[in-house]
């Protein structure tokens, strides 16, 4: 059944695209570029093409999915909504914490499905580590810290923190439960370009004494993308790049001596994690059942980088 549209056919909506189209579900693509139009229209016979987004909102197909520059989100999220879509927003969700509450209380006025883009929480190895959480076995959960660097595509029109770490921090909340933040403590370098920071450090202090570290950057050697973490009786590592998780099980004694009972590896399948996005989408939108990164857990993520970005001015 076709029941989206995509509105935004560049470097990342083009990926969406595909996706959708693969699992049938792509009714048509909004773009403005007329190359990119063309492209999607050789690439994809026979699905309609939109330049205009009110031709979007006039249509009777019941979602949209938004892969557009991210000051746009949030208008074009709540034009969709007022015309009673569903809507899947790419991250970040918007720039201002404002403007996301604004968007998760009208869908739930509404009865609509409001889903962000959080694409690491459809990784099958994240999905796992929630899960090994949740069961106690690694005893309560202190600290998450992630890592995501490498020397990457530099960009002039957002710092290197609302680029990458909003996959992080959305993992971040999702592994520690979810809690209230705190305190947010932001430190960066701008180094290529004056006021854009390509290297960012942010701490996070969290209702109940649990914390977090966020570390990104597109100016660095090698290449890393890391989830570590810290439990009270275990200790967990994902290797993004390696795709494997390792179980520590080790930690500190009561004397302050240290523990040490060697490590394990669960096997985690590999996924495509787009792919399940987007099949939860089409779920969410069919069921009515609310997504796992729906408009609160993006509002959670937003209120985090909005004070990182505060700290770093």
């Amino acid at each position: 059944m076709k029941q989206v549209i995509v509105v935004g056919a560049g470097n990342w909506g083009k990926n969406l695209v595909k996706n959708f189209s693969q699992l049938g579900a792509l009714a048509g693509v909004a773009e403005m570029n007329p190359d990119l139009r063309a492209a999607i229209s050789e690439s994809y016979p026979g699905i309609i093409t939109y330049s205009d987004y009110q031709q979007v909102l006039a249509t009777d197909i019941p979602a949209v999915v938004l892969a557009t520059p991210a000051p746009t989100h949030y208008q074009l999220a709540m034009a969709a909504l007022e015309a009673g879509k569903d809507v899947f927003v790419e991250k970040p969700m918007t720039l201002r914490k404002e403007e996301a509450i604004a968007l998760a209380e009208y869908a739930k006025q509404q009865s609509r499905i409001l889903m962000v883009g959080h694409l690491l929480l459809y990784q099958t190895a994240i999905a796992w580590m929630r899960d090994y959480l949740s069961s106690g076995k690694a005893g309560k959960v202190y600290h998450v810290a992630t890592q995501r660097v490498k020397l990457g595509r530099v960009r002039r029109e957002e710092n290197v923190w609302w680029s990458f770490a909003p996959h992080d921090v959305s993992v971040v909340l999702d592994l520690l439960g979810n809690p209230a933040v705190i305190q947010v403590q932001a430190q960066g370098q701008a180094i290529l370009q004056p006021n854009i920071e390509d290297n960012v450090h942010v701490d996070l202090q969290f209702e109940g004494g649990q914390t977090g570290h966020v570390h990104c950057s597109w100016y660095w050697p090698e290449l890393k993308r890391s989830t570590t973490v810290i439990a009270e009786r275990e200790m967990l590592v994902y290797d993004e790049v390696s795709q494997q998780v390792t179980v520590y099980n080790k930690g500190v004694n009561e004397d302050l001596s240290n523990r040490d009972e060697g490590s394990w590896s669960p096997d985690v399948t590999a996924s495509q994690p787009l792919k399940l996005e987007c099949e939860h989408f089409l779920h969410c939108v069919a069921t009515r059942q609310q997504p796992l990164s729906d408009g609160w857990n993006g509002v959670a993520v937003v209120e985090i980088l909005e004070k990182a970005q505060k700290n770093l001015m």
